[in-house]
C-alpha cells in the first residue's frame, strides 16, 4: 500500500493579523506541531501556509489536488469565517475531515485569559460544519485534544476510510461473461453502477476473444509461472499438463489486468467455454490477483469485485468471499466459494489441486486451496437498495482457527463466529438485505469502515 497522504488545511481569520501579529509565530508552530503528530503515525503531510481569506484557501486546495491527497484535513488555528472556506470545501473531489482541536489541554479558571486567542477554534468548526451541511458536501469530523486523546488516530482511520471511498469511485472493474441468470441480489446496471458510485465496468468478452488470448501466451511465460506455484504451493501429484493449460488462462486474465488498468474483475464460470478464448476459468489468478491487490467476486458481480478492489486499496488482508452454511452447533458460519481467496489469508501452504469441472467444455482448471487463518476481521457487504441507494452491512467476527480433523482440505474454507447467536447474526443480516457475495477484512477496521459508509452517503448498519 502506497503511504497515506493528507492535505493539512489551516485557517486562521486575517483580522487577527491586522490587529495582533505577535500571535503568528506560535500559530503556525502549533500546525507545524499538528503535522509532526499525523507524521509519527505514518502519514505523509503536505503543508500550506496559514489561509486567511478564500483565495488562499482555493490555491491550497487546489495544490492538495494536484498533489493527489488522499484526504484533506482542516485545522482550525483560531476562529475562522465560514464563507472564507466551505465553498471551495464543498467544492473539491477531495474527501474533508475537520479536526476539531485546540494547543491547550486545561482552560479551566485558573488557566490565563490570553490562551482564549489560541484556543477559540471550536466556533470556527461550528461555523464551518454547518455550511458544509447546507452545502451537502459529506465530511468526516474528529474532536478531542491532539496529544491527550486519541483523536489523531481517528483522524488517521478517516483517511484509510478516504482512500477506499476514493478508490471505489474511481473503480474499472472487468467482467468476462454475463452475471449469473437469475441471481438478482448483487445486479446494478452497470450505467446506474457508474452514475451512482462512479465506477466503471469494462466488458472483457471480445478482448479474451481476440488478441489476448491464451495462445498468445508464450511457453517462457507458462513455464515461469508454473516455476512460481510449485515453489508457493504444495503441488505433488498435480498433472502438469492440466497445470499449463490453466496457467494460460491465469496469464491471460492477468494481461486483461493490465491493458485495461483494471482495480478488480469478475467471471461468471458458465460463460467461460471453448468458444471464450479462456482455455480454463482463472480461479488461481483470482486468488493471485487478490494477493497482489486487485479485487475480484464471481459470477459477474461488479459491485462487489468494486467493492474488494478498493478495500485492498488499504487493507490487503482482505478478500472476497461467501457465507456458505451455518454451523449452529459451535456457533460459527462455514466462508467458501468455488476456487478463490485472497492467498495472503491462507493458514499454511495452499495446495493446488485440478478441479473437476462438468459446467462446460472448458478445460478443468488448477485452484490453490486453502483455509482461512484465525483472528479478528470484520465481515463486509454492499447492498443494492432501491433507486439507487446502497446499504453498507457490517460485523466484527473472530475467525476461528482449525483444532483437529479438517475433512475439507479440497476447498476453500474458514469459519467465523459472529458477535451475536449466529440465528441473531443471520436473522440480522437478511433483514437488512445483506447479499450473499461479501468480503473479509482483517484487522480493527470497524471504524473507519462506518466511516466509509458515512463518506458515500449509504445507509451503514453494524450488526454487533
Amino acid at each position: 500500500m502506497n503511504k497515506l497522504r493528507i492535505g493539512l488545511l489551516p485557517l486562521y481569520i486575517e483580522l487577527y493579523d491586522d490587529y495582533f501579529p505577535q500571535m503568528r509565530p506560535r500559530i503556525e508552530a502549533f500546525y507545524a506541531t499538528i503535522a509532526e503528530a499525523f507524521e509519527q503515525q505514518g502519514l505523509e503531510v503536505l503543508r500550506s501556509g496559514v489561509c486567511r481569506v478564500q483565495a488562499e484557501c482555493a490555491e491550497a486546495v487546489h495544490r492538495f489536488e494536484q498533489q493527489e491527497a488522499d484526504a484533506l484535513v482542516t485545522l482550525h488555528l483560531a476562529y475562522s469565517p465560514s464563507l472564507e472556506s466551505s465553498s471551495v470545501l464543498a467544492a473539491t473531489e477531495l474527501p474533508v475531515i475537520v479536526l476539531d482541536t485546540t494547543p491547550t489541554y486545561d482552560y479551566s479558571p485558573q488557566q490565563h485569559p490570553d490562551e482564549l486567542m489560541y484556543n477559540h477554534g471550536i466556533h470556527g468548526v461550528q461555523d464551518l460544519c454547518n455550511l458544509l451541511l447546507r452545502s451537502g458536501k459529506r465530511f468526516l469530523l474528529e474532536a478531542g485534544h491532539w496529544s491527550e486523546s486519541d483523536v489523531i488516530g481517528r483522524v488517521v482511520e478517516g483517511v484509510k476510510a478516504a482512500r477506499v471511498a476514493t478508490s471505489l469511485r474511481r473503480a474499472r472493474v472487468g467482467r468476462l461473461g454475463k452475471t449469473f441468470a437469475g441471481m438478482g441480489d448483487f445486479e446494478v446496471p452497470t450505467e446506474a453502477l457508474r452514475r451512482t458510485i462512479g465506477l466503471e465496468t469494462i466488458i472483457l468478452d471480445a478482448d479474451v476473444a481476440g488478441d489476448a488470448s491464451a495462445s498468445y501466451i508464450s511457453d517462457g511465460e507458462i513455464e515461469r509461472e508454473m516455476e512460481d506455484d510449485r515453489r508457493a504451493f504444495e503441488s505433488d501429484g498435480l498433472d502438469l499438463a492440466a497445470h499449463r493449460r490453466s496457467t494460460g488462462a491465469d496469464l491471460t486474465m492477468r494481461r486483461l489486468i493490465e491493458r485495461h488498468r483494471l482495480t478488480a474483475f469478475t467471471v461468471n464460470f458458465l460463460d467461460v467455454t471453448g468458444q471464450s478464448g479462456l482455455p480454463s476459468m482463472p480461479f488461481l489468478e483470482a486468488s493471485k490477483a487478490m494477493a497482489r491487490g486487485i479485487g475480484y467476486a464471481g459470477e459477474g458481480d461488479v459491485l462487489t469485485a468494486a467493492l474488494v478492489g478498493a478495500l485492498l486499496a488499504v487493507y490487503p488482508d482482505t478478500s472476497f468471499t461467501e457465507m456458505f452454511c451455518p454451523d449452529w452447533k459451535h456457533n460459527r458460519v462455514f466462508l467458501s466459494h468455488m476456487g478463490e481467496m485472497n492467498l495472503r489469508l491462507c493458514s499454511g501452504k495452499p495446495v493446488l489441486r485440478e478441479m473437476s469441472f462438468p459446467f462446460t467444455e472448458a478445460d478443468n482448471p488448477v485452484v490453490a486451496y486453502g483455509r482461512f487463518h484465525g483472528g479478528e476481521a470484520v465481515y463486509v457487504n454492499l447492498a443494492p437498495g432501491r433507486e439507487g441507494t446502497y446499504r453498507l452491512i457490517l460485523s466484527p467476527v473472530t475467525m476461528t482457527e482449525v483444532e483437529g480433523e479438517d475433512r475439507m482440505a479440497g476447498s476453500i474454507r474458514g469459519w467465523f463466529e459472529p458477535p451475536v447467536p449466529v440465528s441473531d447474526f443471520l436473522t440480522a443480516y437478511s433483514r437488512h438485505g445483506g447479499t450473499h457475495h461479501g468480503a473479509i477484512v482483517y484487522g480493527d477496521v470497524l471504524r473507519a469502515m462506518t466511516e466509509l459508509g458515512e463518506l458515500m452517503g449509504w445507509q451503514t448498519v453494524v450488526i454487533n
